[in-house]
């Protein structure tokens, strides 16, 4: 079991994506690589980097100049302003942290920013970016285009491999590799933002709040997007000071990020940016209020990434329902788990009566009662003038995780539930593949039975699950959405209504659930089937779907949406707008009126 200690780190500033006269399309002349520097102390910078594009030639000039000036002093031959410039030199660097850096155009056009060490060789960046196919005719110009390079993903490998923090630039805006605005996306935006050589997405929006920030979308929730994503923001500037003419061009530290370090070192730095503690990285706001991590992601709501507890007693089962979150999150997709907090953002947080007891008590219940053993991060944080504890669940790679050996949760959306067998089974399937056992899916798995369609006639047949064709796989094709359920196939049995539930998040399919062992979102889905089954003729159909309703559970919209495919019926029940999403689902988006990303 981790802890965070923090009791001699502090909060630094950074902007990580500063551009200087060495790239092309830098904004003012006679800046200097100094004034840049004194600029970024005036703005109360400890942190900066050079990120020129396609070169490292602004900092090797500053290296020289540095040099030129050294020189010049041990010979006695320094003018007054060399002075005054070395001496400001060994001031700032002596109490600022800067990097060598660079912005790589790569294939299509994204942009990416390699950081290293200071100590590191220019030389040695150099030739990175030879083997990243920059032309070395253009190793100095800074220009934006240098031609055909390497792809975004050879990028990422190749600087952390040199030992670099890798950086999607802007992810976001323009040349973003959030692909907004781009005729891509599905499968390469999937692979570009979720890379694991990648450490963050650089944003233009994270002070930004709602369902449709760059943040929001990376934090886990999403379906084709399980790895959580640090994001931060930097200038990009191409000048001093921000354009009076122009506010979108920013000057020095216009936009910074600031970090938890426990010194002023890349090392510290690499470590953050590294670790899936994202309350060590917040958005700078100057004189106004600090960040405040909890404050955001209640106003977010659970998901199934983030749950809420107001408390963490043994009597009335508190802390068994937290430590039953730990166990589902380990065996879903990980998440966070704030204690001494309510979920409804409109109360305030109550905190706990011995904060540091119950943390010590959760920690051991989950050593003790959680098998295999899984390495839950607790430490104690502030929300609004109160403490509370904060719980980090890794997605466990060596599933199904128990407690007391034979209660086994999972998190489906905002809840935490019982897994069912099937569910069990593909735990076991995944915890067999990530442990190299070499498992066989067709020797566990029963086959899937795919859709068919129901009807009001079918309800009273005992009948078999009938199979149907497989879903589209063209990409052209209409997409299934990826939140929600779809009731792929219906028995009777003695009277009893058996149903086959298809998870649109991960594809999985659990059979056998019956309405009095169904789950919440299964239980909706179940009922209507049963009770209020769709009729065809009865929609409003645009091509091939229709939106059967739309309602609103616990303030979060809802659809159900139904779908014709190869002359059968699809209903998924339950789709949120996290699950069509944009790009790939546009037909259901324009159909239900939802906005497209910018």
């Amino acid at each position: 079991m981790a802890k965070n200690k923090r009791s001699r780190k502090q909060w630094y500033r950074m902007d990580l994506h500063l551009h200087t006269p060495a790239s092309s399309d830098y904004q003012e002349d006679d800046v200097t690589y100094l004034s840049i520097i004194q600029q970024g102390e005036r703005r109360g910078l400890n942190i900066l980097a050079f990120t020129d594009h396609n070169t490292v030639r602004g900092y090797r000039e500053m290296l020289d100049e540095i040099e030129r000036l050294n020189w010049l002093e041990s010979l006695g031959r320094m003018t007054p302003e060399e002075e005054y410039r070395l001496s400001e030199y060994r001031r700032l660097m002596d109490r600022m942290l800067i990097l060598p850096g660079f912005e790589f155009t790569a294939t299509f056009g994204f942009h990416v920013l390699g950081l290293f060490p200071p100590e590191t060789e220019v030389r040695q960046i150099e030739h990175l970016l030879l083997d990243l196919r920059v032309p070395p005719e253009s190793l100095d110009s800074g220009e934006t285009n240098v031609g055909a390079t390497t792809d975004v993903l050879t990028a990422y490998a190749a600087i952390r491999e040199a030992g670099g923090l890798v950086i999607a630039a802007h992810a976001n805006s323009n040349n973003g590799v959030a692909m907004r605005g781009f005729p891509l996306g599905g499968q390469t935006r999937i692979a570009y933002t979720q890379d694991p050589n990648l450490h963050c997405l650089e944003v233009t929006d994270l002070e930004r709040r709602g369902s449709r920030t760059t943040r929001r979308f990376f934090d886990g929730s999403k379906p084709e997007y399980p790895r959580p994503m640090r994001c931060i923001q930097g200038s990009d500037a191409h000048r001093l000071v921000r354009d009076p003419n122009n506010g979108k061009n920013l000057g020095v530290g216009e936009r910074v990020t600031e970090v938890l370090l426990p010194e002023l070192s890349f090392d510290a730095l690499y470590d953050v940016l590294s670790s899936n503690d994202f309350t060590l990285t917040r958005p700078y706001r100057g004189s106004t209020a600090p960040y405040d991590h909890i404050l955001a992601a209640r106003q977010e709501g659970p998901s199934i990434v983030q749950a809420f507890h107001e408390s963490a007693a043994k009597r009335g089962g508190h802390l068994y329902s937290v430590i039953s979150d730990v166990c589902a999150f380990a065996n879903t997709n990980g998440g966070t788990i704030y204690v001494g907090v309510p979920a409804d953002k409109r109360k305030k947080p109550v905190g706990l009566k011995n904060i540091n007891q119950s943390l010590k008590q959760i920690e051991e219940e989950v050593e003790r009662r959680i098998t295999p053993p899984i390495e839950a991060a607790l430490d104690i944080l502030n929300t609004e003038g109160t403490q509370v504890i904060r719980v980090q669940v890794p997605r466990g790679d060596d599933p199904p995780y128990a407690i007391d050996g034979n209660k086994i949760y999972v998190r489906d959306d905002e809840e935490t539930s019982s897994a069912v067998r099937d569910e069990i089974v593909q735990l076991v399937v995944r915890g067999l593949g990530q442990n190299g056992h070499g498992a066989n899916h067709d020797a566990i798995v029963e086959e899937q039975p795919e859709a068919y369609e129901e009807t009001p006639s079918h309800r009273d047949e005992d009948r078999s699950a009938q199979p149907a064709p497989p879903e589209p796989e063209d990409e052209d094709q209409l997409l299934a959405p990826r939140t929600g359920v779809e009731i792929i196939a219906t028995e009777k049995r003695k009277n009893t209504l058996y149903h086959h539930v298809r998870d649109l998040r991960n594809g999985n399919i659990v059979r056998n659930v019956t309405r009095q062992s169904a789950r919440k979102l299964w239980h909706y889905a179940i009922l209507e089937v049963e009770d209020n089954p769709v009729d065809p003729d009865q929609l409003e159909w645009h091509d091939d779907i229709a939106l059967v309703k739309s309602y609103h559970v616990a303030g979060r919209k809802r659809y159900d949406l139904a779908m014709r495919h190869k002359g059968r019926l699809r209903v998924f029940y339950g789709v949120t707008d996290d699950g069509i999403q944009d790009g790939v689902h546009d037909v259901w988006r324009d159909l239900l009126g939802l906005e497209h990303e910018e």
